[in-house]
């Protein structure tokens, strides 16, 4: 059989089946027991069959922490189809695919370069491991108040500046879809020796269509982490992790993974994982023709939308902007007189229409293979009802830049002001609650972001800048809601006790 005809199999898909529809007398985990005590509620809105195969690691379905049977020959079929050497399939997301490559990667002490604008689970996976972050500011567009990648020459002072790192980290593509030049990066760490880990939690289409940008693992990334979810038709936490070459220990890796997947991870999402990688390896460049015709329809006649702006592929060509994923649409609607989280309200509540990202100026919208030319219709008809009832002449601005003092260009909020402890010291460290006045200069306890994107402002162990303050209180006030603080208010935060980190400081 060759690689073709095996793409068709579903080996894990087909177990979970047989097991689900054979008679069986159940003396095992789960207490619903094939579904003869879910709640009636429950099954009147998901129906009694999908419970009969919400079943337990039995023998028939192999182990996920060490598969030996259709579990293993479904992530081999996986590895093909995405273009690794070897994959493992995620019960818990991309965050555990995120946290297991930084442990995998790093000792505690040791040295990761990664950009500012990372996901929390990057963060999660530094106060884990207790690796020690070299954080690397992202290209920033002023204009359109957008953060994009890392870049080839940070990552490269970054690398002459910590040779010891271990690892370099990058997301692509962001949550904008704008991607960073991986190749480059790639070459950059492997001129070192040291792996290029990917957040690809948005890219796993990637490899399926020559008009979308270059999939991470065939630019070079020596590990990829995908939500299979968020794009493609796996269900939501289902997520793959691939690996190629020798520079990441697989071992250990596989022992990283153990560390922070559940010890009963749910068959449906395993499964789902085995059919949507089977639909992809059959169908998927025609399913991403369709969804690209679909997004560039979107881009097109939201374009001609007055007081709207789409972020363009023609718009890439910087370091940190090297392409645009074309089933990303980021929408500005500020000049509408609304920001992001207000419009999102108004398409939702009153038109039915619900973007992935509201953000301060711009609505971002996944584009999938489950859209249809009449979702799109309907984005746009909404958009335009938007713009028709709105205030062109009072659009919103925001000061959310700040000026670098030696270099005196604008620059984002969300970068690092002072990294005093590490991520890990600072979430095990004394710690004590003030208020925002008080909080200035202290180092901070919390990990605080607005999400989606889950994308830090406050980072454990970095000092609390006031103007990071007050970009959350701005996100807080238009509507934008933040995680990470114990106090949801904001008007208190966590610190450090300052004798803790006055210790801490003096052992580093």
């Amino acid at each position: 059989m060759n690689l073709v005809e095996l793409q068709h199999q579903t080996p894990l898909l087909d177990a979970l089946r047989h097991c689900a529809q054979r008679p069986n007398t159940p003396f095992y985990a789960p207490g619903h027991k094939r579904g003869q005590g879910i709640p009636s509620q429950l099954s009147n809105l998901l129906g009694s069959q999908v419970f009969r195969a919400d079943l337990p690691e039995l023998v028939e379905l192999d182990n996920l922490s060490a598969p030996q049977g259709p579990i293993q020959a479904a992530q081999e079929l996986a590895a093909q189809a995405f273009g690794a050497e070897q994959t493992w399939f995620l019960a818990n997301g991309s965050t555990s695919g995120v946290i297991a490559a930084i442990i995998a990667t790093c000792n505690p002490g040791d040295r990761i370069i990664l950009p500012r604008n990372v996901h929390q689970s990057a963060i999660s996976g530094l106060i884990l491991s207790g690796a020690i972050p070299v954080f690397v500011e992202p290209e920033y567009d002023p204009v359109l108040d957008l953060v994009h990648s890392i870049t080839p020459a940070s990552v490269a002072a970054a690398l002459t500046q910590y040779p010891d790192a271990k690892a370099v980290l990058m997301v692509y593509p962001t949550y904008y879809g704008v991607c960073g030049d991986v190749q480059a990066i790639a070459q950059l760490a492997h001129d070192r020796n040291v792996p290029l880990l990917v957040d690809e939690a948005h890219g796993p289409h990637f490899a399926f269509h020559p008009e979308l940008p270059t999939a991470a693992l065939a630019a070079g990334a020596d590990l990829t982490v995908q939500s299979i979810h968020k794009v493609l038709s796996a269900m939501t936490q289902a997520a793959m992790l691939h690996v190629q070459g020798e520079r990441v220990d697989r071992d250990r890796l596989t022992k990283a993974l153990q560390l922070v997947q559940s010890t009963s991870p749910s068959y449906l999402l395993l499964a789902s994982l085995d059919a949507a990688r089977q639909q992809m390896a059959t169908q998927g460049q025609a399913l991403m023709t369709q969804t690209l015709q679909l997004a560039d329809l979107a881009r097109t006649q939201i374009s001609q939308i007055p007081g709207l702006q789409v972020l363009q592929p023609k718009q890439a060509g910087s370091p940190g902007f090297a392409a645009l994923d074309r089933t990303r649409l980021t929408v500005t609607v500020s000049d509408l007189g609304l920001t992001g989280f207000e419009a999102d309200e108004i398409l939702n509540e009153e038109f039915g229409v619900t973007a992935e990202l509201p953000s301060l100026q711009h609505l971002t919208f996944i584009i999938s293979l489950g859209n249809t030319e009449a979702d799109i219709q309907h984005l746009v008809a909404a958009l335009q009802q938007l713009a028709t009832r709105s205030d062109r002449n009072q659009p919103r601005t925001y000061p959310l830049l700040r000026v670098d003092s030696q270099t005196k260009e604008p620059t984002p909020l969300l970068t690092p002001y002072s990294l005093l402890l590490t991520p890990r010291d600072a979430w095990f460290a004394p710690t004590e609650t003030v208020a925002n006045a008080q909080a200035v200069n202290r180092i901070s306890a919390e990990l605080v972001c607005p999400y989606p994107p889950g994308i830090p402002v406050l980072v454990p162990g970095e000092a609390i800048a006031s103007e990071a303050i007050n970009y959350i209180q701005q996100v807080l006030a238009a509507g934008g809601f933040i995680t990470g603080c114990a106090d949801a208010s904001l008007q208190t935060l966590k610190v450090v006790k300052e004798e803790a980190g006055k210790i801490r400081n003096e052992k580093a």
